[in-house]
């Protein structure tokens, strides 16, 4: 395994924005290059490690602090954690922030009629409908970062860009060697 510092790569963004997509692509060429990784999927943590929280302000304020503290254990033993969820309030994003310590905030941005566009399972359509209550980006709110490490916006750059500035932020903050970026193409 290559050498490597513990990281939180933290994706945050409305549902559809392209968390998932770039999260997968950056996994794929870490992988590839020999780094740890690990992905923590905010629909898979619900899952499994959350299964009891709803949606509520509180509710999803702990379901972040708990993907938080799996994140900071990782990243204290090395280990390259991608986190991809909408977590969307500034403030449990910066209190994980502070916690982790080693972090890099990447703000997934496509406007909301984009994200409604790609919407595959529906969801948007259901939370106008009233069929699905706070849903963020319709009935519930969802706060930008304010200085994000990295911004992708989704609906103006292509994947590989998207991809190429998280690398291009690992490797200004250290997190990677700069030669990684030139093997991610």
């Amino acid at each position: 395994m290559a050498q490597q510092k513990g990281v939180t790569v933290w994706f945050t963004g409305l549902s559809g924005a392209g968390k998932t997509t770039i999260t997968q692509a950056v996994a794929q060429t870490l992988r590839e290059q020999g780094y740890g990784i690990e992905i923590l999927d905010g629909d898979l943590i619900r899952e499994n490690l959350t299964k009891g929280l709803g949606f509520s302000k509180a509710d999803r304020d702990e379901n972040i602090r708990r993907i938080g503290f799996v994140s900071q254990l990782l990243t204290r033993n090395g280990v390259i954690v991608l986190v991809s969820a909408i977590s969307p309030y500034r403030a449990v994003r910066e209190e994980v922030r502070q916690k982790i310590g080693s972090f890099v905030e990447v703000f997934v941005n496509a406007p909301l009629a984009t994200c409604e566009e790609r919407d595959v399972k529906g969801l948007y359509k259901k939370a106008r409908s009233g069929e699905i209550k706070q849903f963020t980006g319709i009935s519930d709110p969802y706060e930008p970062p304010l200085h994000p490490e990295v911004e992708c916006r989704t609906d103006l750059e292509t994947l590989d860009e998207s991809v190429s500035q998280v690398f291009a932020a690992l490797e200004a903050a250290g997190y990677l060697p700069t030669e990684a970026r030139a093997m991610a193409h």
